[in-house]
C-alpha cells in the first residue's frame, strides 16, 4: 500500500485505543449505558407523545444489553479467547439491542397507532403514508399549491411533501389496508437491515488477508453497524419516524461498494437513496468525485443521476408544480407554511438573532459547499474511506449551518464518519500473490516498492 494511500485510510490512534480496549467491549458497554439514561431521560421529559414511548422501552433494551456486555466481559476475564466474549458475542448482543431498542416500540406504537392512537407516530410517518395513497390514485405523491392553500389551516403542514418521488413507495401499504404491518416505518426498517445486510457483506474480510486484519476489519464493521442501528438517535429516530435510515443505510452501502471497487452497483445505491432524500445527492457527487480517480465516473454517475432523475420523471409529467412546490418552495421557506425542523443550531441561530440574519447562514453555507468542491477538484478522494470522512464532515457543516434543521439529521454525519474504519480496505494489487516465476531477489524488490 503506497504512503498516500495509507493516509487516507488511517484511523486516530485515539479512537484505535479507545474502540479496541478489552477486545471492543469497554466501548460496547459504554454505548448502551448512556443509551440507557438517554432513553430513560427522554422517557421522562420528552414533549412528544411517540418519544416518551420510545424510551419508556428502549431504557430497558439497553440496560439488557449493557448487562450483556457485563457478563462478556467477565467471560472474558475467566477466557480471553471465549467466543461469547468474541465478534460474534458482540453481533448478536447488537442484534438483541436494535431489536428491543428499535423493533419492539416501532411494532409496539404500530399497533397501538391501529387501534385508535393518533399520537404515536411523528408527522413524517403521516405525510409518507398521504404521499403514497396520492401516489396510488393520482399517480404524483405531491399536492399543489391550490390544493395545499383549500386545507384548513392548521393541516397544510401535512399537505406537502418534502421528499423524493421515490419515499412514497413506502406509503403504499397503508393505501391498502390500516394495520400495524403497513405502518410506514416497518418498511423502513425492512429497507434499511436489507442495506446494511448487503453492506456488510460486501466488506466481509476475505481469506486472503492475514486473521489480525480480518479480525480488525470485521470489528470496524460491527461498530458501524452500530452507529446506524442501536445509536440512540438512529434507534429513536427509526422507532417514532425513520424515513432518514433507508436513506442513510443505502448511503452506507454504496460506500461499501466502493470500497470493493464496485462503482457501477455502488452508483446504485447511492442513486436509490437520490430517489428517497435530497440528503444522498452531497453523497453521490463525493462519490462521482472518487469514482473520477478510477476512470469510472460513468459507471457510477449512470445510478447515481439516473435512478433519481427517472424517479422524479412521472412526477414531473403528472404535474410540474406540485413537485416544485413541495421538493423546492418549501424546504427554502417560500411555502405557504414553513417548516418545523428548528433546532438550535448556529444557522438557524444565525438566521433568527442576526438583520438579514438569514441571508448570511446561507451565505456561510454555501461558503462551506464552495471550499468542500474546490477539495473536490484539487484532491478527489481516492478512498471509500476518505470519501466517508469527506461526506461526514461535509454534511455536519450542512446540518449546523442550514437556517432550517432537526437535530436527527445528525445521524447522517455520525454514522458516515464512524463507518469510514471499515472501509479501509487493502488495495487490489496488495493482495495479489507474487508471480512464483520471479527470482527471489525480484520478489523482494517488488515487495519493497508496493509498502513504501
Amino acid at each position: 500500500m503506497t504512503a498516500a494511500a495509507d493516509r487516507t485510510t488511517r484511523t486516530p490512534a485515539s479512537w484505535r485505543r479507545v474502540d479496541r480496549a478489552v477486545g471492543g467491549l469497554a466501548l460496547d458497554i459504554g454505548l448502551y449505558a448512556a443509551s440507557a439514561a438517554f432513553a430513560a431521560v427522554t422517557a421522562a421529559t420528552s414533549t412528544l407523545p411517540p418519544h416518551r414511548a420510545w424510551g419508556t422501552v428502549a431504557a430497558f433494551g439497553y440496560l439488557f444489553a449493557a448487562v450483556a456486555v457485563a457478563g462478556q466481559l467477565a467471560a472474558r476475564r475467566r477466557d480471553a479467547a471465549s467466543s461469547l466474549a468474541g465478534l460474534p458475542g458482540r453481533w448478536a448482543v447488537t442484534g438483541l439491542a436494535w431489536a428491543a431498542t428499535t423493533v419492539l416500540p416501532l411494532v409496539q406504537q404500530g399497533a397501538q397507532r391501529a387501534a385508535g392512537g393518533t399520537d404515536r407516530a411523528q408527522e413524517e410517518v403521516v405525510v409518507v403514508e398521504h404521499a403514497g395513497a396520492r401516489l396510488a390514485e393520482t399517480g404524483t405523491p405531491y399536492l399543489g399549491h391550490d390544493a395545499i392553500a383549500a386545507l384548513p389551516a392548521d393541516e397544510r403542514l401535512l399537505g406537502y411533501t418534502p421528499y423524493q418521488p421515490g419515499m412514497a413507495l413506502f406509503g403504499l401499504p397503508r393505501a391498502v389496508a390500516d394495520g400495524w404491518w403497513t405502518d410506514a416505518r416497518l418498511w423502513f426498517a425492512v429497507a434499511t437491515v436489507l442495506a446494511l445486510a448487503l453492506a456488510v457483506r460486501a466488506l466481509r474480510p476475505t481469506g486472503r488477508t492475514d486473521r489480525a486484519s480480518r479480525t480488525d476489519r470485521a470489528a470496524a464493521v460491527l461498530r458501524g453497524v452500530q452507529a446506524a442501528t442501536v445509536l440512540p438517535i438512529c434507534a429513536l429516530t427509526l422507532a417514532t419516524g425513520g424515513d432518514d435510515l433507508p436513506v442513510l443505510a443505502l448511503c452506507l452501502l454504496a460506500l461499501a461498494l466502493a470500497a470493493v471497487d464496485r462503482p457501477g452497483r455502488a452508483g446504485l445505491a447511492v442513486g436509490l437513496a437520490g430517489a428517497l432524500k435530497l440528503f444522498a445527492w452531497p453523497v453521490a457527487l463525493v462519490l462521482i468525485a472518487w469514482a473520477a480517480t478510477r476512470r469510472s465516473t460513468g459507471r457510477l454517475a449512470v445510478g447515481a443521476l439516473g435512478v433519481p432523475a427517472l424517479a422524479l420523471l412521472p412526477a414531473l409529467l403528472v404535474d410540474r408544480d406540485a413537485l416544485v412546490e413541495n421538493v423546492l418552495r418549501f424546504p427554502l421557506g417560500h411555502g405557504l407554511v414553513t417548516s418545523p425542523a428548528q433546532s438550535p443550531f448556529p444557522g438557524q441561530l444565525i438566521s433568527t438573532a442576526l438583520p438579514a440574519g438569514r441571508v448570511v447562514a446561507a451565505a456561510l453555507l454555501v461558503a462551506a459547499g464552495v471550499g468542500i468542491a474546490v477539495r473536490l477538484l484539487r484532491r478527489p478522494p481516492r478512498t471509500a474511506a476518505a470519501t466517508a470522512l469527506i461526506c461526514g464532515y461535509g454534511l455536519l457543516a450542512a446540518i449546523l449551518l442550514m437556517p432550517s434543521t432537526r437535530f436527527g439529521y445528525l445521524l447522517y454525519p455520525v454514522a458516515l464518519l464512524v463507518w469510514a474504519p471499515a472501509l479501509a480496505r487493502p488495495e487490489p494489487d496488495d493482495l495479489r500473490p507474487p508471480d512464483r516465476s520471479f527470482s527471489p531477489d525480484c520478489r523482494r524488490g517488488a515487495a519493497r516498492r508496493a509498502y513504501t
